[in-house]
C-alpha cells in the first residue's frame, strides 16, 4: 500500500555540487510505502515523482546533469536530492547509494 505524503510545488534553485544551477519551477509528490496490516510506514520505501522545468539537454553550457544526486533547494528551505530522469524534466528522488539506496538520506 503506498500513501501521498506530500505535493510540493513552487520555484526554487538547482544545485550541482553546491552550485547553483539555475532558478527552476517544481512540481512533485512524496510517496510513502505504508503496511497492510499496520498501516505504518515501511522504512526506505519512500518515492518521489514530479517535475521541474529544465532539459539539461536544451542548455548549451549544461555539464551532464542526467543521473548525478543533484539537490533542490525548495521555496521553504528545505532541501531534496533528486535526480533528473532524462530529457522532459522528470525527476525521481536522489540516493548516494546502489539500489534502493541508503538509509539516511
Amino acid at each position: 500500500m503506498v500513501k501521498l505524503v506530500e505535493h510540493c510545488a513552487g520555484t526554487g534553485d538547482l544545485l550541482h555540487r553546491d552550485q547553483v544551477v539555475r532558478q527552476v519551477r517544481y512540481d512533485f509528490s512524496v510517496f510513502q510505502g505504508m503496511s497492510a496490516g499496520s498501516g505504518l510506514p515501511i522504512p526506505g520505501q519512500r518515492t518521489l515523482k514530479g517535475c521541474i522545468d529544465y532539459e539539461p539537454a536544451k542548455e548549451t553550457a549544461s555539464c551532464d546533469l542526467v543521473g548525478p544526486v543533484l539537490t533542490l533547494r525548495l521555496e521553504d528551505g528545505r532541501h531534496v536530492g533528486i535526480r533528473l530522469t532524462g530529457e522532459g524534466g522528470g525527476i525521481a528522488e536522489g540516493r548516494h547509494g546502489i539500489g534502493a539506496g541508503c538509509q539516511c538520506c
